[in-house]
C-alpha cells in the first residue's frame, strides 16, 4: 500500500510540474510566434505605405483599391530628376544660380521616369500579393481612404489594417483575447494598421 501511494504521489509530482513548465512555456511559444507573424505583416504594410505615398505623388490621391496600387506598381512609372554636375563655389560667388546654369549646359536636370518596381521595391517583390495577409490563406489586408477637413484645408487620408484575430489565427484564443483587451485598453487597434481614416497620421504605423 506504501509503495502504491509513493507511485501516486510521484504521478502527480510530475503531472503538477508538467502543468507548471507548461503554463511558462504556453505564453513564451505564443509571444515567439506572434512577432514572427508580426514582422512579416508589419513590412507588408510598410510595402503598402511605400505604393500609397508613391501613388499619391503621381496622381495627387491615394487609393483605396489593390487592384490598382498592384497595378501600379507591376506597369506604371514615377518621376526622377537625374542631377550632373553642381555649381562650384566660384560660379555661386560669381552670382550664378542653378537654371542658369542649366541653361548654359553647365549642370544637366532632367526629369525622367523609372519604373515603380525598379525603383522602390527588390527585384524579387511580389505585386500580386500585396493584399495577402501573411501566414493566411486568403485573408486581404483591409484598405481604406478618406478625406478629412483639418484647420480647412482637404486633407487625403489611407489606412491598411488587419485584426489580430486574423493575423493570430489558430493560436491559443485565450492568449490572443487577452492581448486584444490590452491593446483597447491602450486605446490602440488590436492587430497591425498603417495610416489612419479619422485623423491624419502622417501614414504611420500603430507599431511605431
Amino acid at each position: 500500500m506504501k509503495k502504491i501511494i509513493q507511485i501516486v504521489l510521484l504521478i502527480v509530482i510530475v503531472v503538477l510540474a508538467y502543468l507548471i513548465w507548461e503554463s511558462i512555456q504556453t505564453p513564451i511559444r505564443f509571444n515567439k510566434e506572434k512577432d514572427q507573424r508580426y514582422a512579416a505583416t508589419i513590412q507588408q504594410l510598410k510595402d503598402i505605405r511605400t505604393a500609397q505615398i508613391a501613388y499619391k505623388a503621381e496622381y495627387g490621391k491615394f487609393t483605396g483599391s489593390f487592384y490598382t496600387l498592384i497595378d501600379f506598381i507591376k506597369y506604371d512609372s514615377m518621376k526622377l530628376v537625374r542631377a550632373e554636375r553642381a555649381l562650384s563655389d566660384e560660379l555661386l560667388a560669381q552670382g550664378w544660380t542653378e537654371a542658369i546654369a542649366v541653361q548654359e549646359g553647365l549642370i544637366i536636370r532632367d526629369t525622367i521616369r523609372i519604373a515603380i518596381k525598379d525603383t522602390l521595391f527588390p527585384v524579387n517583390f511580389n505585386a500580386d500579393a500585396l493584399w495577402k495577409v501573411p501566414f493566411t490563406e486568403n485573408d486581404s489586408f483591409e484598405l481604406a481612404t478618406a478625406n478629412l477637413t483639418v484647420s480647412k484645408l482637404n486633407v487625403n487620408v489611407f489606412e491598411a489594417k488587419v485584426h489580430n484575430n486574423i493575423i493570430l489565427h489558430s493560436m491559443d484564443r485565450q492568449l490572443v483575447i487577452n492581448l486584444n483587451d490590452r491593446m483597447k485598453n491602450q486605446n490602440n487597434f488590436p492587430g497591425v494598421r498603417v495610416g489612419n481614416v479619422d485623423e491624419p497620421n502622417n501614414n504611420a504605423g500603430n507599431w511605431e
